[in-house]
């Protein structure tokens, strides 16, 4: 009889291109950095790199084209029932463009994390990047959280800060932002494996031994 506390906790990672932020936790796992296992990434197009690259890692792969489907609820309903096949204990939004809907999400509910390229609540939607230049904030960063119906507007698991520099343009800082997700991400998934992770009642994070969960530039793991 296998050891329950030897168990890895599983991961389904969601994507939609290159996947880097996947690539970023798959390599953590492989290292032992992080004691769990992705159990498969599915993509919401056909075929993808990011798709290429895990299937390279002999991690399974479902390409899930959102195009083939009628209406958003129809896709997110093959879209959870392809996750349930691979009995995820977290299911990790990797640069996943699609929009999910409440059904989806309440299905999830608690096992649903995301990376949005912000500070939460500040930006959310699309062209962050931009809209931290046109408002002239001097930080800027990204925030892990836990998904709800409302879209980017969860609880906040963990933040990245980077500095916003006076030449910056939309492609210079969401590449210094690209960076930082490669750092927090792995270590939330980290903190996952190891069931540190806890909502509250009032629907905030705690996470066990940990006294801040804000990341810095040089500040990683």
């Amino acid at each position: 009889m296998s050891d329950p506390q030897n168990i890895r906790p599983r991961f389904v990672i969601l994507i939609s291109g290159q996947g880097s932020n996947m690539q970023a936790i798959v390599q953590a796992c492989q290292t032992g950095q992080c004691a769990a296992d992705v159990a498969a990434v599915i993509a919401s197009r056909a075929e993808t790199a990011g798709l290429t690259w895990a299937a390279e890692q002999g991690i399974q792969t479902v390409g899930l084209a959102h195009t083939a489907f009628s209406s958003r609820e129809s896709f997110d309903s093959a879209l959870a029932e392809s996750i349930d096949k691979f009995e995820p204990d977290y299911v990790l939004l990797a640069g996943f463009m699609r929009v999910l809907t409440p059904g989806f999400v309440e299905r999830f509910a608690g096992r649903l994390v995301n990376i949005h390229p912000s500070l939460l609540p500040a930006f959310p939607g699309l062209h962050t990047h931009a809209q931290a230049l046109a408002t002239g904030v001097q930080s800027h960063g990204c925030t892990v959280h836990f998904v709800t119906p409302v879209l980017d507007h969860g609880p906040i698991i963990a933040q990245g800060v980077v500095p916003v520099l006076n030449d910056d343009t939309p492609e210079t800082l969401a590449a210094r932002v690209l960076g930082m997700e490669h750092h927090i991400y792995p270590q939330v998934a980290c903190w996952l494996a190891q069931g540190r992770i806890h909502l509250t009642s009032d629907q905030r994070v705690q996470v066990d031994g940990i006294t801040t969960r804000l990341f810095t530039s040089g500040q990683y793991l």
